[in-house]
């Protein structure tokens, strides 16, 4: 959108019907909350997590110096700043990110935008005024064809989404990581052809560009992995809603935030995301904003109709796109979307990603440097034993050539290069189940860490429960009401129905008004909903009542006050004039409203109120205790009469009301409402437990309600009264916490319940014991608390997950290991969160599974491709270098055996289901259990690798013995000898022994690696208790292993230009029982780890 030229010729034009205007966005694509990145690996890095907003940083930095510049140009005329630019090369040119600092995205400069946003006056005249701009009535909105043209004119509301650059993505692809290596080895390779070789060796071009077509393939791979699963993730995010409800011919309907356009008349809601930057022209006396992503500071701004700031950006009357509504409701008409919004254009400024290192990302790069590590050794000490002593000793045996060609037959050697491939699909394959199990991550490195987690922290409303509340009871302070039998007519209950109906911000949906009560669709809380069911199913409805009353004013239910307030006065009454008297709705937790109130109102003298005494104070508690022990949440609802001189609508007004409602309050009656726990949480909470993670309670309900429903789904095991912070030094707790600090996995046996009140009270050495209890309830927690009791675990080394719904849940799911939230949740919560359950909340059990599988299949390949794509092929080159051996397997069959052969099955294990006992192992320690380690080391090279390496020469010399009468021994330390006219061969009959010989070598790894294949597949199971069976892509890599190796050996082809032979039929032969030997081996490891699980087999085994 390019800047107006002047305020009256475009920012003061009026829209008609039509919706013809030069105020327009371009289109460019969204910025969605969610994004994917797991399976677009490269090379072995892992892409980086990418946050919701990837500039976080230094959006509140753009924002407070574009304000502060806006408030500068205001103050001067526009003949002022077009002299300064004459003198001065522009306003823009002293601004910190000028065009001289730095390019502007998108066309537009900061100095561009100053203008624009100070030209601007949306703010400062009437809400009519700019009603009558968009051509659009507050109470009909736009119509459709209006909304439709403009839609079609101006574009989607969508921010920019920073697209990474395409020759960087190509960098990475072709020279990232172990690529960069490779590229190495293709230099030395082409230098070892040409100039070193004398005669050039066309064996040595060829292998040059072999490892091209390696590196390309890689590259291809990559590139097409990083397509495709970004195609997944687009059509998983085209289930995740950003919608906004929105005034269309007079009827509010629900449309897609993209399909927004200005003029458009919105309403927000507590817990909303704004859609696009508005003007307010209606509100709650309550509405209040946290504008955190733009200012970089935690306090709510209040939001008002109108307002003195003549700084757009600084207004109160507007609501800015990407800010949150954490109080109140509003209707407010769209005056800038897309790109034009004040986030759209900081966006276009300050476009520059931040990467945030994951835990699997970290684990991969280890792992790279360790390979180098031992590569860059091993190659050290060659060049320093080559330099020393063969040149010295036996100066023709190796040669320059000879000796860069076998150094960069060990560097192949070592490089798994089918990690990449294997990285991306395995995370590829995660993204496809992760979609069918309805579980949205916005990055796979996320399920990777849930695999980890040890404490799950869940709220309880809409998580645990269904969200669906019902009234179950309804009573006085001494009478307790049997359902349905109510006495209608009473004067008492005439003053409770009052209140349930105008304390209450629910409505029926219109469309669903035909069908029964129980069947409406409620718009509003579910509380609220519950008793708007209530009193709807009551004789006469809410007609009478809502007819006779009006509200003047009201506070909705937040997590932090925790009741809602409501001023009432009867019809007729309200206006811009002081208001006579009225009543004083106040509806909360019994326990939070109990001491503002000196009365009740008699249930059993009807319409009489009584002294709140101490007699009574008890009745109430014990009633709320007895229901909220059944599980039912307790609401008290209580009435004061009220009178005052107060302006409604004006600050003082809303103080006299406020500070009125503080004390003198008359209790009316309490509600029991029951919210049934979700059917598949308790099977989830067991499920949870059985992979080792503990499960917590933390929710804003009454204590007494919370450990009843705790129970209830299993996260208190045990009937009766769970320990409180109060029991800790009688019951030893202090010294049981202490003696299991040493044991990761081990809890103090028992339940726990915390209050809200008591957690910022307690001391580090209390909060050592708390964390140690096994089964924990937090209750009456405001989302401060929440934050505390997640940043208290994480800081005693748990890894936490937090799940919710909520708006109050977002801080938490923020600081957590990982959020989880749900799609039923919030915007707030699901933009917090970095997982989504799309379905069921049993998903999160298939999450931890998925997590733990993804380490477990990259262990698999790494276990799979050490033994013959490492170790077994770094022994010939030291036969070669250091025993004066011929080189038993040759530099080209050692990339076809990483490259092609290997990958061919290592792909096939990504594949590869959990093991059935996966989500019963503990869950794996971050800091000590690495993606390869020692065991697996240990595993891979010195049990495996040393009987593939052992096998695979015993046939080199067992062909070499048979074929050409040299023994084994004589091969050894023959050097130079190793010539035309040893053991009576020629040199080309003995070149020719050689060749088939390497060939033998070959063979003898591919056909053993099948059987490493089944072998690999289990950790710890039988072959035959998790059989080929479970992956049917199994049998599809050992049979493209074989068509490589018979394409290798046996093309003629082949044969001439890299040197190989074909293998006589007894050598392809021979090595099926050895490999069949080999897969016995490890099934008897296996039976012994199974059979002594604390043996010392075990405790070496990967």
């Amino acid at each position: 959108m390019a800047p107006p030229t002047s305020t009256n010729e475009k920012m003061g034009e009026k829209w008609d019907d039509a919706g013809e205007s030069e105020l327009s966005y371009a289109p460019t694509p969204l910025e969605r909350a969610v994004t994917f990145t797991g399976a677009a690996a490269t090379g072995l890095k892992l892409p980086p997590r990418t946050q919701t907003r990837t500039h976080a940083s230094q959006i509140p930095i753009g924002y407070r110096t574009l304000s502060i510049h806006v408030y500068d140009s205001q103050r001067f005329d526009a003949n002022e700043r077009k002299h300064s630019s004459k003198r001065s090369g522009g306003f823009s040119s002293w601004l910190p990110w000028s065009k001289k600092s730095a390019p502007a995205a998108g066309g537009l400069d900061a100095g561009e935008n100053v203008d624009f946003f100070s030209r601007l006056d949306y703010h400062t005249i009437d809400a009519e005024a700019v009603l009558t701009r968009f051509n659009v009535s507050s109470t009909e909105g736009l119509t459709l064809s209006a909304a439709t043209k403009r839609l079609q004119r101006n574009g989607k509301n969508v921010l920019e989404r920073r697209k990474p650059q395409l020759w960087k993505k190509l960098l990475r692809y072709f020279f990232g990581d172990f690529c960069a290596i490779l590229w190495i080895g293709v230099i030395i390779f082409f230098i070892s052809w040409r100039p070193l070789g004398d005669p050039p060796a066309p064996y040595n071009l060829a292998l040059a560009i072999v490892v091209i077509i390696v590196i390309i393939f890689q590259a291809v791979f990559s590139g097409l992995q990083d397509f495709s699963a970004q195609r997944v993730m687009d059509s998983i995010l085209s289930m995740v809603p950003e919608n906004a409800v929105v005034l269309r011919d007079g009827e509010f309907t629900t449309i897609p935030s993209s399909d927004l356009v200005v003029g458009d008349v919105v309403q927000l809601t507590t817990g909303q995301k704004v859609p696009a930057d508005m003007r307010i022209i209606k509100a709650s006396n309550d509405l209040k904003f946290d504008r955190a992503v733009l200012t970089g500071e935690s306090e709510e701004v209040p939001g008002t109709v109108t307002t003195d700031e003549q700084n757009f950006l600084e207004a109160r009357n507007i609501a800015f796109l990407g800010t949150h509504v954490c109080n109140g409701t509003a209707l407010a008409v769209v005056v800038l979307a897309g790109g034009s919004t004040v986030m759209g254009r900081i966006n276009k400024l300050t476009a520059k990603g931040s990467d945030e290192r994951t835990q699997l990302q970290r684990e991969i790069t280890r792992f790279v440097y360790i390979i180098i590590g031992l590569t860059v050794t091993l190659v050290i000490i060659m060049v320093v034993y080559w330099a020393a002593y063969l040149r010295r000793y036996h100066p023709g045996y190796i040669n320059v050539v000879g000796i860069l060609t076998n150094l960069m037959s060990l560097v192949v050697a070592f490089i798994p290069e089918g990690m990449p491939m294997a990285v991306a699909m395995t995370l590829s394959i995660v993204a496809r189940r992760m979609k069918k199990a309805q579980v949205l991550p916005k990055s796979l490195s996320t399920v990777e860490t849930l695999g980890t987690v040890n404490v799950v922290c869940s709220d309880k409303t809409g998580t645990l429960t269904e969200n669906r509340m019902t009234v179950v009871s309804v009573g006085y302070v001494d009478e307790e009401l049997v359902l349905p039998r109510v006495q209608l007519s009473s004067a008492s209950f005439q003053t409770f129905r009052k209140g349930l109906v105008l304390n209450n911000d629910a409505s029926f949906d219109p469309a669903s008004g035909d069908l029964p009560i129980s069947d409406r669709k409620i718009q509003g809380n579910a509380t609220d909903g519950a008793v708007l069911r209530y009193a709807a199913a009551l004789d006469g409805g809410l007609e009478a009542v809502s007819a006779s009353y009006q509200r003047i004013f009201d506070i909705p239910f937040n997590s932090k006050n925790k009741f809602a307030l409501t001023f009432v006065v009867a019809a007729g009454e309200k206006g811009d004039a002081a208001v006579s008297g009225g009543d004083i709705f106040v509806k909360g937790a019994p326990d939070i409203l109990l001491d503002r109130c000196d009365t009740y109102l008699s249930g059993t003298e009807d319409g009489v109120v009584k002294p709140l005494d101490d007699d009574a104070k008890a009745k109430l508690v014990a009633r709320q205790e007895e229901w909220s022990r059944k599980g039912q949440r307790v609401i008290m609802l209580t009435v004061k009469k009220h009178s005052t001189d107060k302006k409604p609508t004006t600050l003082e007004f809303e103080e006299d009301i406020t500070d009125a409602s503080s004390t003198g309050l008359t209790v009316v009656g309490l509600i029991g409402i029951v919210d049934p726990p979700r059917e598949d949480i308790p099977h989830t909470v067991s499920e949870v437990r059985r992979a080792g993670s503990r499960f917590f309670m933390v929710t804003g309900d009454f204590r007494l309600t919370a450990v009843a429903i705790a129970q209830q789904v299993g996260i208190l095991s045990r009937r009766g009264d769970p320990d409180r912070v109060s029991d800790f030094a009688s019951k030893n707790r202090f010294q049981e916490a202490e003696q299991l600090q040493s044991e990761r996995l081990s809890y103090i046996d028992g339940g726990l319940v915390i209050e809200g009140k008591e957690i910022f009270s307690l001391s580090p050495a209390e909060w050592d014991v708390v964390c140690k209890y096994e089964e924990i309830v937090f209750a009456r927690t405001t989302p401060e608390q929440k934050l505390r009791i997640v940043t208290e675990l994480r800081d005693r080394t748990h890894v936490v997950a937090v799940t919710g719904d909520g708006t109050n849940d977002g801080p938490a799911l923020k600081a957590a290991n990982v959020g989880i939230a749900l799609i039923s949740g919030s915007e707030v919560a699901m933009e917090a969160a970095d997982l989504i359950l799309m379905g069921p909340f049993s998903s999160i059990v298939e999450s931890i599974r998925l997590g733990r599988l993804v380490f477990e299949n990259l262990q698999k390949v790494i276990s799979y491709l050490l033994p013959a794509g490492s170790w077994s092929e770094d022994w010939p080159v030291v036969l070669n270098v250091f025993f004066g051996c011929p080189l038993p397997l040759s530099s080209f069959l050692m990339i076809i055996i990483c490259c092609f052969t290997d990958l061919a099955c290592c792909i096939m294990l990504t594949f590869e289901q959990e093991e059935f006992d996966l989500l019963s192992l503990p869950p794996r320690d971050p800091s000590n259990s690495h993606l390869v380690g020692f065991k697996l080391y240990g595993h891979s090279y010195i049990f495996m690798g040393f009987m593939e390496t052992i096998v695979a020469h015993s046939m080199f010399f067992l062909y070499m013995y048979q074929a050409a009468g040299i023994p084994m021994n004589k091969l050894f330390f023959s050097y130079t000898n190793f010539s035309d006219g040893y053991y009576g061969h020629s040199q080309d009959a003995l070149n020719n022994f050689l060749n088939t010989g390497q060939c033998v070598y070959f063979v003898s790894l591919v056909i053993i690696q099948m059987f490493n294949l089944n072998s690999t597949r289990n950790k710890r199971m039988s072959i035959f208790q998790n059989g080929p069976q479970r992956n049917p892509w199994l049998a599809l890599g050992p049979v493209l292993s074989l068509v490589i190796a018979i394409f290798v050996t046996e093309v003629p082809g082949m044969q001439r230009l890299f040197g190989t032979a074909s293998v006589p039929i007894k050598f392809w032969l021979i090595p099926i029982p050895l490999g069949l030997g080999l897969l016995v081996m490890d099934e008897i490891r296996k039976v012994l780890v199974r059979t002594w699980p604390k043996g010392p087999i075990a405790r070496i085994a990967w």
